[in-house]
């Protein structure tokens, strides 16, 4: 058993909100994480995929008024949106009772019809927290490598082999694409919408370019944008928004793409292990997305992340700016010999961070010129977590 990092926070949220939303892909952990807090208090669990579970809420302020000293789970509760209602009013009245915490768990696999119903009727008594695949923090610097090449879910880091894993992510594509996200509501052309998750492993770490991908696939612009929505609403894939100010410098505009999880950038594309990965081109963005998506995961919360992109050349990978206002620029190498180009330097001129670092994946840590301190992702997600007290 892998502890989450997560756990703390998600008890520390229980035990001050009415309900909490626990956001995530499938198969991430967060009913398993769900459990494990169950077994600390009085707890009912209900799978609304079970249509028993679904049966039972047919009446659900009758039912769940006889569980008012229970904690709650609800798992997939995006399955029944109109269930929000009865909760905002169970809410209210056991607040007037003197119930004002730890009343329902929320578990989603997508935040599409989570986020709308629940902001619509839940406001000011809900909290929300995303659950991602394992980081380096959760499973050991000694399991980078693999964390790296299989990704985050855990039955694919945890896999017997690297076969073994492999085919638990393209079984997990497939279910995806014919039963998961029709369930949703839109009806989508599983091939062309592969096809598409497809490209954007090809274009991981790239700027988006929505033309680009319509005439690629042989639809237009729009469609490829609603693409795109219901695989970050899904959270499987991220755009990384450009950092803005008013500096008298031309900024690039267009967000970045990355597949969140770099084992499915890998079944994606057929690469089965690490010599394979090592020899293909993509290489460095799956190594550019991991370092990124772990330090997001474990940043202090309000943190702000963008990349820094100008039209003379300036680009920072990563730019942190914390809830306090601290700014970390992060450049990312794929190098054991890192060195960082002038665009680095300009850019970090044209933001004044606070803080410079480089992440490659040896495992010391050294100063560079310009206050630049060269460091392995475990040492820098450490840092991170650590940087502001209490979180």
């Amino acid at each position: 058993m892998i502890n989450r990092r997560l756990t703390p926070h998600l008890l520390a949220r229980l035990d001050q909100i009415p309900a909490v939303a626990l956001l995530g892909p499938r198969q991430v952990g967060k009913t398993t994480l769900a459990l494990e807090v169950a077994e600390g208090r009085p707890s009912l669990y209900l799978d609304l995929e079970r249509d028993a579970d679904r049966v039972k809420l047919t009446e659900p302020e009758l039912y769940l008024a006889d569980h008012v000293d229970q904690l709650v789970i609800l798992d997939e509760v995006h399955r029944l949106p109109s269930l929000f209602q009865n909760l905002r009013g169970l809410i209210d009245r056991g607040r007037r009772q003197g119930r004002r915490s730890g009343r329902f768990l929320l578990l989603g696999s997508a935040s599409i019809e989570l986020l709308k119903q629940s902001g619509e009727t839940l406001a000011g008594r809900i909290s929300y927290l995303e659950l991602s695949g394992f980081d380096v923090l959760e499973v050991g610097a000694e399991r980078l490598d693999a964390l790296w090449v299989r990704g985050g879910f855990p039955d694919s880091l945890l896999a017997a082999g690297d076969a073994d894993s492999l085919r638990w992510r393209l079984d997990f594509i497939r279910t995806y694409l014919e039963r998961d996200i029709p369930n949703l509501g839109p009806r989508l052309p599983a091939a062309t919408l592969r096809r598409f998750w497809t490209m954007l492993a090809h274009h991981q770490s790239g700027l988006l370019n929505a033309a680009e991908f319509a005439r690629a696939l042989g639809v237009d612009g729009k469609t490829v944008a609603g693409y795109l929505d219901l695989l970050v609403d899904l959270l499987l894939v991220r755009r990384l928004p450009p950092w803005h100010a008013n500096i008298g410098k031309r900024l690039v505009k267009s967000p970045k793409v990355y597949v969140r999880d770099s084992g499915i950038v890998h079944a994606l594309l057929g690469i089965p292990d690490k010599e394979a990965l090592l020899a293909h081109p993509v290489a460095g963005a799956s190594w550019e997305g991991l370092v990124i998506e772990t330090l997001i995961a474990v940043a202090p919360d309000g943190t702000e992340a963008n990349f820094y992109r100008s039209a003379g050349g300036a680009e920072i990978d990563l730019v942190l700016t914390l809830s306090g206002g601290e700014r970390w620029a992060i450049e990312i190498k794929r190098s054991l010999s890192p060195k960082l180009e002038k665009g680095f330097h300009a850019a970090c001129a044209d933001i004044a961070p606070s803080h410079r670092f480089l992440v490659y994946p040896g495992r010391e840590t050294y100063p560079l010129a310009h206050g630049v301190i060269a460091m392995s992702l475990p040492g820098l997600a450490d840092r991170l977590q650590n940087a502001e007290r209490p979180r």
